[in-house]
């Protein structure tokens, strides 16, 4: 007899955010969902922990008679904590977000959204990070659960391998301007900085960091370009970072 799988879905932007709220409800009907999220915003994180000062979780009830789990910590520590103190039992899968904003190309680096989901692929567990191509608190994310819906339907089909990690971008459309799905790759492209200085009352210097997305890739098998054009983008990932041509490369190297 099959059992109901066990979905652990976590985010970056907060246990309150909607992004969250509206991943549960397209997850919640595919398994039973425990819910573990970090108790306050914690975008650009990357794969931070806490090392050096406790953790806090305690029960948190978020929407429409739902409890989670509120975490003072990172999105990575969130999945530690499930995996290593709230669950016996491993879940079948990991989902993140759904992101205020893109995690495409780069970001997915400093991403905390995609950082809960990598934690989970190194555990060995299936993960998914949803994002959508829209920063505002208050976006429309009807489409969105659609996008989760379907992925989730396709992933469960197909069953994904051990440790799998998807990055899914959504573009910023109505579901029925979406034009399609797209299994893509990271585009190359960086983040170029600025900085916002200011003086504060003290007349002491800080700065505000910001800056704008530079494309550096202009393939039709990016995510960049999928989204563009008005497709979801769904990238699989991996932890490992070795640069294997690299590597290869370095055989011939002589440190005589």
């Amino acid at each position: 007899m099959n059992q109901t799988p066990t979905i652990l879905i976590s985010n970056d932007d907060g246990i309150h955010a909607p992004g969250i709220l509206n991943l549960v409800e397209a997850a919640r009907e595919f398994g039973d969902v425990v819910i573990v999220a970090p108790d306050s915003a914690q975008s650009g994180m990357g794969h931070a922990i806490s090392v050096g000062k406790p953790l806090r979780m305690y029960k948190e009830e978020i929407s429409n008679g739902m409890t989670g789990y509120a975490v003072s910590g990172t999105p990575a520590d969130c999945v530690k904590l499930a995996t290593g103190v709230l669950l016996e039992k491993a879940p079948d899968l990991i989902l993140s977000g759904i992101n205020h904003g893109s995690n495409s190309s780069v970001s997915s680096l400093y991403s905390g959204t995609l950082s809960a989901a990598r934690e989970g692929a190194i555990q060995g567990i299936p993960s998914i990070g949803f994002s959508l191509c829209n920063y505002s608190h208050e976006a429309d994310m009807t489409a969105s659960r659609e996008v989760v819906r379907h992925i989730l339907r396709e992933s469960f089909r197909q069953k994904l391998n051990p440790g799998a990690l998807l990055s899914v971008n959504i573009p910023n459309l109505p579901f029925d301007r979406i034009k399609g799905f797209r299994v893509t790759r990271m585009a190359m492209g960086r983040w170029v900085e600025e900085f916002d200085q200011r003086v504060d009352p003290y007349g002491q210097k800080y700065y505000w960091l910001t800056g704008k997305y530079a494309r550096q890739d202009d393939r039709e098998d990016t995510d960049e370009f999928a989204l563009a054009a008005g497709y979801v983008s769904i990238t699989p990932m991996t932890h490992d970072l070795t640069a294997y041509e690299e590597m290869s490369r370095m055989q011939h190297w002589s440190f005589d």
